[in-house]
């Protein structure tokens, strides 16, 4: 038995970032009212983020844990020229020493760094996936083996889908050294194989004319019922390999040796040597209306099967080559001229067309699919999400998170131009507009417990509730439920959830949690009720009594109760 080789990824700074993401403090997600092209800003909206994308897809936990179906991030490629820099706060000497740097060329360090800032983020983008959910990642040959690795051990080998070949330059890298590089790469990773929402697609117009046989109101291609592989064949597959008999005189087809049927067909591979048969005895006895015979130019009698297609909606499985003229950089590149009516701001943007494929494979037009993009750089993601929807009447959602400035005035800006519409563009899409809307959401502060023992930066009552009931419960956080009135924030699985809270310094000194308050609660309703106060006047007795878990702010924010 030979020995599986188990290839295991190391870099620097490794044992530092492994668990980084879970000592990322949660941070605030404000509202701005003046960026959002909606009336009533929410959560649950089409979202933009202005924020470090660790901290934001952290933030994020309490709402979407668990609820994204399809993930499109286009990291960067470290190929020394993009001028990024290294600024997770790590506790490790070496990695203070990385802060601030840009990596370039010359830092011999750049592929460790690079892994160092991928590892984290892939880990929360992995934990909002939905267990169908597929993420799909645009990369080149400078990290694609140390992605591949990455995925591997964060996702699991045989969680891996696909590499997929993008052709984005057709003519290729003149200032390549060697060879003129036309292509990149999309790795695609399901969080469970088994279980992994990809859809097949639309069959281009050029497939469906082989189509090319009707019967009623249904067409159909001959398909030849042999298998050509010579690797197949008789020996190897002997149930596969046996007669059928043809009458010679209208081609008809028996399994079974007959009267007028004077003509024995065996499956003959490509070397025209006893290969097998596609199909096993039975289901061709079952299937024998689906079957035809033919002659072929070298007098030799074939077997073929009917392979229908309906009038609408005919689907194939998507290639992993991938060689549109509409995904090209260019035609990227294009559609942001005509978006803000000049140059565009971005030198190599992806085009709609090749993020609307990834959609298209892994969302449902049916379902409010979310799609999230935590490098949402011009915005190409969102455009791509309300594109497709304007196309098949979908309702699927975006979240695009940027940390650069342009946040606001590039990311955000080309989602209200498409949204509004462009009378100035060429493209018809982007002259009439995809309607929709959008929530803009600034990274706050962090809900530190130092900040809210000292009164300082304190968040509020949404923010704290939606942040205490996910980290107490592990569960998703319905605001709809809260009520400011009896302080009630929330139902999981084993708990009612309360919160006596005001981002106010005065009232977190005088409140307590005291016997008043828990009549207040109502009536035993066959869950035990979890409530988080400043401070409580009830001995563990009354509380048990009144199947309460107390939980002071802000010493036991963090505590999961199971």
């Amino acid at each position: 038995m030979g020995l599986i080789k188990v290839v295991q990824l190391n870099f620097k700074g490794k044992p530092f970032v492994q668990n980084f993401h879970l000592t990322v403090p949660h941070h605030e997600l404000i509202p701005n009212k003046k960026a959002s092209l909606t009336e009533k800003i929410s959560l649950h909206d089409n979202l933009v983020i202005h924020g470090d994308n660790l901290k934001a897809l952290k933030a994020l936990l309490p709402t979407y844990a668990g609820k994204v179906k399809c993930i499109y991030i286009d990291p960067p490629y470290n190929t020394g020229n993009e001028g990024w820099v290294y600024n997770d706060n790590v506790t490790s000497p070496m990695m203070q020493e990385w802060l601030g740097k840009v990596v370039d060329k010359e830092d011999l360090t750049r592929h460790d760094k690079w892994l160092c800032m991928m590892m984290p983020r892939l880990r929360l983008l992995r934990e909002l996936l939905r267990d169908d959910g597929v993420i799909f990642i645009s990369i080149d040959d400078n990290e694609v083996t140390h992605l591949r690795l990455l995925m591997d051990e964060i996702f699991g080998e045989l969680n891996f889908v696909s590499h997929i070949v993008v052709q984005l330059n057709p003519r290729g890298r003149t200032l390549d050294r060697y060879l003129a590089k036309t292509h990149e790469y999309i790795l695609v990773y399901a969080k469970d194989i088994n279980q992994a929402g990809l859809v097949s697609i639309p069959k281009t117009e050029e497939a469906l004319a082989e189509y090319k046989y009707s019967e009623g109101n249904l067409r159909y291609r001959l398909l030849e019922l042999r298998n050509r592989n010579p690797v197949f064949n008789r020996s190897n597959r002997p149930n596969l390999y046996y007669p059928f008999y043809v009458n010679s005189k209208d081609g008809s087809i028996s399994i079974e040796k007959k009267k007028g049927f004077d003509i024995e067909v065996y499956p003959l591979n490509s070397k025209e040597e006893e290969g097998c048969w596609t199909w096993g005895q039975k289901k061709a006895a079952s299937s024998l209306h689906m079957l035809v015979a033919k002659q072929v130019n070298t007098g030799a009698w074939r077997v073929f099967r009917k392979d229908y297609v309906p009038d609408e909606g005919a689907l194939t499985k998507a290639k992993c080559l991938w060689i549109e003229n509409d995904i090209n950089n260019e035609n990227g590149k294009e559609i942001l001229r005509q978006v803000f009516g000049g140059d565009s701001p971005f030198d190599f943007p992806k085009s709609i067309e090749l993020v609307k494929k990834c959609v298209q494979l892994s969302t449902s037009s049916d379902e409010e699919d979310i799609v999230l993009d935590s490098y949402a750089g011009s915005g190409t993601t969102a455009h791509a999400v309300l594109s497709l929807n304007n196309e098949d009447s979908g309702n699927r959602r975006f979240i695009a998170i940027e940390c650069e400035n342009y946040a606001d005035s590039v990311t955000a800006e080309r989602i209200r131009r498409v949204i509004k519409g462009i009378p100035t563009a060429r493209n018809h899409d982007l002259q009439k507009g995809l309607g929709g809307g959008f929530s803009y959401f600034d990274q706050g502060n962090a809900l530190a417990e130092e900040n809210l023992l000292e009164g300082k930066k304190l968040p509020s009552y949404e923010e704290l509730a939606r942040y205490l009931f996910f980290t107490a419960t592990g569960e998703q956080w319905e605001e709809s439920r809260l009520n400011h009135k009896s302080n009630f924030i929330g139902e999981s699985s084993n708990h009612l959830v309360y919160l006596f809270y005001k981002p106010d310094l005065e009232y977190l000194k005088s409140t307590a949690f005291t016997l008043d308050r828990v009549e207040a609660l109502g009536e035993y309703k066959g869950k035990r009720r979890l409530v988080f106060a400043p401070t409580k006047y009830l001995d563990q007795e009354y509380l048990d009594r009144f199947r309460i878990d107390f939980c002071q702010l802000p010493f036991q924010i963090y505590k999961r109760m199971e």
